[in-house]
């Protein structure tokens, strides 16, 4: 065969302050971006992005997942009959501060990926495997509206309502890319996505939704010498989450993606997207300072890619 791949929170009793659970830092399936396995996709998954949070606060996670099926997440490039099976562990570093007296937030991430799979490409059985660094993704938000800047003693005084925040997600190219292949971990080029957040919070239900456009720069060495280009991908996602006693959560959550139709060399490939997903999280404290969270989602329908199914395990650690 041929080888393409070569190569805190709380519940607002009267009179009682339930000390909040370490922030729970946001992963999905750690697939990298280009036809980018790729552990942030434009259908990521990841509820509580503009939760309220004490400011000064940092936050270390270790992720490990395990994804199986056709992950080619870059909205270039889809390819028919592509199964994918990958390991990833990603690190994650979060911190809040005060923006112009707004609560702010930036998170970090880089993931590794393992990867085999096979493909069929011109009628051709494919098989391969890689292993590399991914695209790193940073994510830099601030509330809006709701959300005032608060230290932890006054945060655990404080009753979350109504929060109104933007972030804007960009996706870095530092991950492992062959120009001669067409499958590779990192997508050597540029994602922006500028992204209006809102939440409510009704005593142990919490409510959220994110609507965001995902922007690509051209990648000039797509199979060598071609030039590779993207039109805008819209992002959406809903989340209904529900707090326990002693910081548990679980979370169903939902994510839509559409657009993201690609040229190459000015010629236009049939792969316009159109996926939804949903999931759950499971989050549990394991003290004040840690937690581990478990995370399922699924395609429900697709276009074009993004037909794969993650499980992922999460462990953090925060600190002041």
């Amino acid at each position: 065969m041929s080888n393409i791949f070569k190569i805190p929170i709380p519940i607002g009793k009267p009179g009682k302050i339930d000390p909040p659970p370490p922030e729970e830092i946001s992963f999905k399936s750690f697939w990298s971006e280009g036809v980018k396995i790729r552990g942030f996709s434009s259908q990521e998954i990841e509820p509580r992005n503009y939760a309220v949070i004490p400011k000064n606060m940092n936050v270390a996670a270790l992720g490990y997942s395990v994804s199986h099926g056709n992950v080619v997440a870059d909205p270039a490039e889809y390819i028919q009959g592509l199964t994918i099976t990958t390991f990833a562990i990603s690190v994650v570093y979060l911190h809040t501060f005060s923006f112009f007296n707004k609560l702010a937030r930036i998170q970090v991430t880089q993931p590794f990926v393992f990867m085999n799979g096979v493909a069929k490409v011109n009628d051709v059985d494919t098989a391969g495997v890689r292993s590399g660094f991914s695209d790193a993704r940073i994510r830099m938000g601030i509330n809006l509206l709701g959300s005032p800047v608060m230290a932890l003693k006054d945060f655990q005084r404080f009753r979350e309502e109504t929060v109104l925040g933007v972030s804007l997600v960009f996706s870095v190219p530092v991950g492992q890319y062959y120009p001669e292949k067409r499958i590779n971990i990192g997508s050597n080029r540029w994602g922006i996505k500028p992204e209006l957040g809102f939440s409510k919070r009704q005593g142990a239900w919490y409510f959220e939704t994110y609507a965001g456009i995902w922007f690509f720069t051209p990648n000039n060495q797509f199979l060598d010498s071609s030039t590779l280009k993207s039109n805008p991908l819209l992002s959406f996602q809903g989340h209904i989450c529900y707090y326990f006693k002693k910081g548990a959560w679980v979370a169903v959550n939902g994510g839509y993606s559409a657009g993201g139709l690609t040229t190459v060399d000015g010629n236009e490939l049939n792969n316009n997207q159109s996926n939804f997903r949903l999931g759950a999280i499971i989050s549990l404290p394991i003290n004040i300072k840690q937690s581990l969270k478990f995370l399922f989602n699924s395609s429900v329908a697709t276009r074009a890619g993004q037909n794969y199914t993650p499980i992922t395990v999460i462990y953090q650690y925060s600190w002041f």
